[in-house]
């Protein structure tokens, strides 16, 4: 149902500039129509009706998507909120229009007038009184019984106010007749819209795993990853295919289609399911076009294992010409003609999709996992290239994320990378990985740009290639670059948290306090463990806000309590003045890491950074200079080094790792 039950016949003013129009579903400022989605214009609608009232998320899920609809509507009112509060120029921390109630929902509180659409003010009329805060309009509407009686009283009006009120009914006719015919045109235009427009938007769903085996898993979503990967290397300037981690959202999920196209942007989505027995392997897959859920093509294929490449080939090549791509010989060249494998290269393939299947999780476990079955896969096949391809993801990422030595495994993911490319040059995955390296361990800022660009060339909806090279532009301190590629990641992968996570903290190294809390809040409220997201305690210190930021780790401890909770309370007692707690904090954090398998050095900087210990913070990076760790690549940019910047040692490290320019 929605916010049907908003007036439909008036104009709702809010702010100094704003107008809501509920007849043309439109919104306004200062006359000029701002862009708004149907799922967040609907709240919108609903939150004003209900102006001064707390409205819970329930009742925005009930009254938007429907009743008994299972609440992973979450995501999607948070996303709407988000969109709204972008529209409206509304700050979540000083709201004027929308003010978030913690546990509760959400209030509308801005002043509020009305005005009846078709109609216009008389001239010289004094506009509305402003509602205060919580208030209804002094005003109310007309009822329809007094608006025809006013019709049929013409005598008791004076002839030059009956002239004067008839040329405002054929003004507001024309009016009318206007919108009427701009409504034509626009709905006509947006029917041909899709046609014509130069790129098309396509999700690839989760394929079924029909086996009744869950540990046949891997298959299903292994196949569904690879069709991601190959159409999206078919034409990007043409097709954006959504990521991976966004279409997972709805693996098992009883989603309507309409709503899973209104969360992605998407016009296009293909579904399909996977069985498989002992020898024969029987596909099917369905495009569908969401608008008006036409099937514009199905197929089933039944056949060998040995055939899955050639079956994916045969899929994305269907579809691409039933969305009517001009697609270049180069992007469908050698992977999208695969020969049938053979029993042995079947083998490379099965293990190369249960490693990539663990490495998605990104969990260390999870990374480690990858790694032994990209291994298997080598041993079975040593020229199957996206094998190697997965290694130098697995080993970048780990050493990144601290896992392991990156001193020994940097080398041995460089080699991995360059070897895949020996076979295949096309792998944008592998490029990707080669920056990473470039970027994190050699502080090569030049090879990195290089790589990431070749990646993004190659494939240019390789969401994490963007959101790589994003950061990296970040730590360069070229923000307006960096927020491009951001959120180029963040369309071709809308639900993906780590994505959103680094787009908060580009906001927040480029100083957008305000904007980055915001984000990682956003964040936060669907994936509370994201630890990239807990760099709003970071934000909350900047702005002097430590109440909040020891709100924030108490959030964060119960996700678990560990080091890196340790060692931001100790940055924000530090700075807050209390240092006996925060000398405390950074004891805990000195002698759980001698213990640990995390790379020290991140942990010991922050909480040094708390206790403003200069000497042990410098000798820290030091530290990190000499593993080759990661942490050099935010020294230009990260507001904690601020009180370090007038120190020549520091200046001199800067230009060690490259971001003295």
């Amino acid at each position: 149902m929605g916010p049907e039950a908003a007036k439909p016949l008036q104009t709702i003013r809010f702010g100094k500039e704003f107008e809501l129009d509920p007849g043309l579903f439109e919104l306004r400022r200062s006359g000029r129509a701002v862009k708004l989605e149907r799922v967040p214009m609907e709240v919108l609608l609903l939150l004003v009706n209900e102006r001064g009232r707390v409205v819970s998320r329930q009742e925005i899920a009930d009254a938007v998507w429907g009743e008994g609809i299972s609440l992973d509507t979450d995501n999607s009112i948070n996303g709407a909120i988000r969109k709204i509060r972008q529209a409206l120029k509304d700050d979540p921390e000083r709201p004027r229009c929308i003010q978030t109630i913690t546990g509760r929902g959400y209030r509308f509180i801005a002043p509020v007038a009305t005005q009846e659409a078709e109609g216009e003010e008389p001239a010289g009329a004094e506009p509305p009184a402003m509602a205060a805060p919580g208030e209804e309009s002094v005003e109310a509407p007309m009822q329809p019984e007094l608006q025809a009686a006013a019709v049929r009283a013409p005598a008791a009006e004076s002839p030059a106010r009956a002239s004067r009120r008839w040329r405002l009914v054929l003004v507001a006719a024309a009016v009318v007749a206007i919108a009427a015919v701009s409504l034509v045109v626009w709905w006509r235009r947006s029917e041909a819209r899709i046609a014509s427009e130069r790129t098309v938007r396509l999700a690839v769903l989760p394929f079924q795993n029909l086996t009744g085996d869950p540990g046949q898993d891997y298959l299903s979503d292994g196949f569904t990853e690879e069709l991601i990967t190959q159409l999206g290397s078919l034409d990007p300037q043409r097709l954006a295919v959504i990521a991976r981690t966004s279409v997972m959202y709805y693996k098992g999920a009883r989603t309507p289609l309409r709503r899973i196209a209104q969360d992605l942007g998407v016009q296009y989505v293909l579904e399909g399911s996977v069985r498989r027995d002992a020898e024969r392997v029987r596909i099917t897959a369905q495009l569908i076009q969401v608008r008006d859920q036409t099937h514009l093509w199905a197929q089933e294929y039944d056949r060998s294992p040995e055939d899955m490449l050639a079956i994916q080939s045969e899929i994305a090549r269907e579809i691409a010409g039933e969305i009517q791509l001009a697609l270049d010989k180069r992007a469908t060249g050698s992977r999208a003609e695969q020969a049938a494998l053979s029993p042995q290269e079947y083998e490379a393939w099965d293990a190369y999709l249960r490693g990539r299947y663990l490495w998605s999780k990104r969990s260390e476990d999870g990374l480690e996992g990858g790694v032994d079955w990209f291994r298997k896969a080598i041993a079975k096949d040593p020229n199957f290239a996206p094998a190697w391809a997965g290694l130098a993801d697995s080993w970048t990422i780990m050493s990144s994320y601290g896992y392991v030595p990156a001193s020994v495994y940097m080398p041995q993911a460089r080699e991995a990378a360059l070897k895949a490319l020996q076979l295949d040059g096309s792998l944008a995955e592998a490029h990707a990985s080669l920056a990473l390296i470039a970027e994190n361990y050699d502080w090569d800022w030049q090879t990195a740009e290089k790589e990431y660009r070749r990646a993004i060339q190659l494939n240019g909806n390789y969401a994490t290639g963007h959101q790589w090279f994003a950061e990296c532009l970040a730590f360069e301190g070229r923000f307006d670059d960096a927020l491009a590629e951001s959120e180029r990641a963040r369309s071709l992968d809308p639900l993906s948290t780590i994505i959103a996570a680094d787009n908060g903290a580009i906001y927040y190294f480029a100083r957008q306090y305000d904007r980055a809390a915001a984000r990682f809040q956003s964040v936060l409220d669907v994936d509370p463990a994201n630890g990239r997201a807990h760099l709003i305690i970071d934000v909350y210190v900047q702005q002097g806000r430590y109440a909040e930021a020891l709100a924030a780790i108490q959030q964060w401890r119960r996700q678990g309590d560990g080091p890196w909770i340790w060692a931001k309370e100790a940055l924000v007692y530090g700075r807050s003045g209390d240092m006996a707690r925060a000398r405390q904090a950074l004891e805990k954090v000195r002698k759980a890491h001698r213990s640990m398998g995390l790379d020290p050095d991140p942990l010991l900087d922050v909480a040094y950074a708390g206790v403003d210990d200069r000497e042990e913070r410098l000798a820290t990076l030091e530290d990190a200079f000499r593993r080759r760790s990661n942490l050099p690549t935010a020294l230009k940019v990260d507001p904690l080094y601020d009180p370090l910047r007038g120190d020549p040692r520091f200046a001199a490290m800067l230009h060690r790792a490259g971001l003295d320019r």
